[in-house]
């Protein structure tokens, strides 16, 4: 196994899809079939601490796009706020054991995220694993294109739940998003994953990286 296919960023749901992907076409049939990747789940995506740098954000997607031979993604994620230093080892470490970061803002990051949007090379985008004080930078970033896709998620949740959404805005571009939930479904894995949420529990410290300047775990949420 390469670099490049580290198993500790290697899903199920990705992993499927890789496998029937590969496989090759015999003469007067088709590939096999590829498992539909959910929105939400297993099967999303996430961009790796290693291509924060914004020259790496597009190339990083291209890459992932070319293994899973689609034309765009539904869903990218920015894996973690935590940049780390380019280069082929996924986890760089120091003498001392801990990550090497990256001289990187994970707004200037974003911002990368935001131009797949306007290239068509992802549909949405959003976070993983950041604290509220860095999510809240995102969405008060000066001249923001795109906001994290949560709402979406959160409202259609409800309706899959049979429960009535009434989510409060004044902005009209806030309240267009709010609407569009509408076009696509959860499907049940997506379900029960949201419905396991809160066990206000970390499965996850990363205790090499709590060095780093973004290190999301040094508050409570």
């Amino acid at each position: 196994m390469s670099k490049a296919e580290s198993p500790a960023r290697r899903e199920p749901a990705a992993e499927a899809y890789l496998q029937a992907a590969r496989q090759p076409q015999k003469q007067g049939r088709s590939r096999a079939k590829i498992p539909k990747i959910p929105v939400l789940g297993l099967g999303t995506w996430k961009l790796w601490c290693t291509y924060h740098k914004k020259s790496l954000v597009r190339p990083a997607c291209s890459k992932t796009l070319k293994a899973l031979d689609l034309e765009y993604l539904d869903l990218y994620l920015i894996h973690w706020p935590m940049g780390f230093k380019p280069g082929e080892i996924d986890v760089p470490f120091d003498r001392s054991g801990m990550v090497i970061p990256s001289n990187t803002n994970f707004l200037d990051t974003w911002e990368a995220m935001e131009d797949l949007v306007t290239a068509g090379l992802v549909k949405a985008i959003g976070v993983s694993n950041f604290n509220h004080e860095q999510l809240e930078r995102i969405l008060t970033k000066p001249n923001l294109r795109v906001r994290p896709l949560t709402n979406q998620i959160l409202i259609r949740f409800q309706i899959q739940r049979n429960v009535i959404v009434v989510p409060k805005s004044v902005n009209p571009k806030r309240i267009l998003e709010n609407i569009q939930v509408f076009d696509f479904e959860l499907t049940e894995q997506d379900m029960n994953d949201l419905l396991r949420l809160n066990r206000n529990l970390r499965l996850t410290m990363f205790p090499t990286a709590e060095n780093h300047k973004d290190y999301p775990f040094h508050i409570e949420f």
